[in-house]
């Protein structure tokens, strides 16, 4: 689903407006009118009211006035309460206020919180509130008696309808604004917005309803594909090929390296990921001193004895791991390594040496850490990085709440200037692109909030990069099926106590749900 930034949305109104020649007002009450039938039929429970519109003084409050006057015609009781004096009220908004009052609309006017307060005390039988008080032009921090009405808003228990977006939220990237509505339904109108996408936006959303208000076909099929919200039409078409007359060879061979003392979970997970991934052969390579631990937990994949320097991998392993991409596809590099100083340096040079599609997670990302120009020096295929909030603090040198602030921002930023596929994972996990386009993962949940999931989610691009998927691919890809395998998971058993291996033998029936129901269009 294609989604836009505030500032993409304003263009693409001025450009309707100014290019093709469709007035504003037009727009307005068709946008009004969409609301009004979506909240028609989302709350149908709850006829004939009595709503209540809480409208700002911009052209968020004038859809407000236009979803009134239609329910009204419907036969609702219907009030309205303008947070600002009559005369602020201009434009196109005014011209809908204008008209909602000669339709006999009920109308109060609060400039400041004690008028506010003292209209909400006489709401007490209404049944759902209408938020028209902010669109996707909101930019600052919500402040006044406008922050007492969505405060109001929340701690009502009203059924709430957001028009547009819900108020507070920044279009643009999901953040809160000082404090936001929580809806239980927004309908916007043309597209989706990345602030309905991204948390904590996503969860103050509710049911989003896209609202056609006719914006001409030949504007909208312009519009870039810079953010997509990745759901099952997007990730279908990137499954890599599987002809029936394919043996083990043909799908691709995997090289990990990763384990140490305490952590041949990960390298186990990994591999078997990548294995569940597709890919006909796995390989890991692990410390000498921990190879008999993954000789009995591994079955599938082989495995391969490494040089170690005190336990931890180092230099002296470059060469045979030299020897073993040889005729491999992919490498995946990172669980469970370790920190050690030699180790930090051999994944480094595997970075900057490997000819291979790799992925990098956990200690590999952390051996980059306030060395990222190492990423600059590579010479083979763009790599595939996946950090957490903190993994991507440490390689971006900033702190955990300052990547959350700006999720799309900084993996973007990260992206383009050292030429990789960034995942930063996360609720709404991002993958970023080296040209600058960005991929928001509709898939997941809270389950996947336990230790493993990275390694899981390794092995699983690993997997898809042996099988010939492009880095792009195999990231987007990846995420969405690890994020819908535990979903089938969240089904069954609920959302807590999900174990990364419950997600292994659910990664190829995920695959086989979504090949089977949604058509490939690639």
């Amino acid at each position: 689903m294609r989604l836009l930034t505030a500032e993409e949305m304003r263009e693409l109104d001025r450009r309707t407006i100014e290019e093709v020649g469709i007035p504003g007002i037009v727009l307005m009450e068709n946008a009004g009118r969409g609301t009004a039938d979506f909240l028609l039929q989302h709350f149908a429970r709850l006829a004939p009211g009595p709503a209540l519109v809480l409208a700002g003084k911009g052209n968020n409050g004038g859809d407000g006035y236009v979803v009134a006057r239609h329910l009204m015609n419907r036969g609702w009781r219907v009030s309205t309460i303008v947070l600002a004096e009559r005369e602020a009220i201009r434009g196109d908004a005014g011209l809908n206020l204008d008209i909602l009052e000669r339709s006999g609309g009920e109308i109060h006017f609060a400039a400041g919180k004690d008028d506010l307060l003292s209209l909400l005390e006489r709401q007490g039988d209404a049944r759902l509130v209408v938020d028209a008080l902010f669109g996707t032009g909101l930019t600052s921090e919500i402040r006044g008696h406008y922050r007492t009405a969505i405060d109001w808003v929340n701690a009502s228990g009203l059924a709430v309808l957001s028009v547009d977006i819900p108020s507070g939220i920044d279009a643009s990237c999901g953040r809160v604004l000082g404090s936001a509505v929580r809806a239980d339904a927004t309908a916007t109108f043309a597209f989706a917005k990345i602030g309905h996408a991204m948390y904590p936006g996503a969860e103050m959303t509710g049911d989003l309803k896209i609202v056609d208000i006719g914006i001409p076909t030949v504007l909208s099929n312009g519009i870039c594909l810079d953010h997509l919200l990745v759901e099952e039409m997007e990730a279908v078409p990137l499954f890599p090929p599987r002809p029936a007359t394919g043996h083990k060879g043909t799908f691709g061979h995997l090289l990990v390296i990763a384990g140490g003392a305490g952590k041949t979970g990960a390298a186990v997970m990994t591999a078997d990921s990548g294995i569940r991934a597709g890919a006909g052969l796995v390989t890991v390579g692990v410390p000498e001193s921990v190879h008999s631990i993954l000789e009995i937990k591994l079955t599938e994949a082989m495995t391969a004895p490494l040089g170690e320097v005190e336990g931890a991998l180092g230099l002296r392993a470059l060469d045979r791991i030299r020897a073993l991409w040889e005729g491999k596809n992919a490498l995946a590099v990172g669980p469970g390594l370790g920190t050690a100083e030699e180790t930090v340096a051999l994944v480094r040079r595997m970075v900057r040496e490997c000819p291979l599609p790799m992925v990098l997670d956990a200690d590999a990302l952390n051996a980059l850490a306030g060395h990222a120009e190492v990423l600059l020096e590579r010479r083979g295929p763009p790599l595939v990085l996946t950090p957490h909030p903190g993994e991507m603090a440490r390689l971006a040198g900033t702190s955990v709440p300052e990547i959350q602030k700006e999720r799309i921002k900084v993996a973007g930023d990260f992206a383009r200037r050292f030429k990789v596929v960034l995942v930063l994972k996360g609720a709404r996990t991002v993958t970023a692109f080296p040209d600058g386009r960005i991929r928001i993962n509709g898939s997941g949940n809270s389950g996947m909030a336990s230790g493993g999931m990275g390694d899981v989610l390794t092995g699983l691009i690993g997997g898809l990069l042996a099988q010939g998927c492009e880095p792009a691919d195999a990231a987007v890809l990846g995420v969405f099926l690890h994020g819908r395998a535990a979903d089938r998971i969240q089904n069954r058993l609920g959302n807590a106590g999900m174990a990364a291996t419950d997600l292994l033998k659910e990664i190829p029936v995920a695959r086989k749900d979504l090949i089977e129901n949604y058509p490939k269009t690639k």
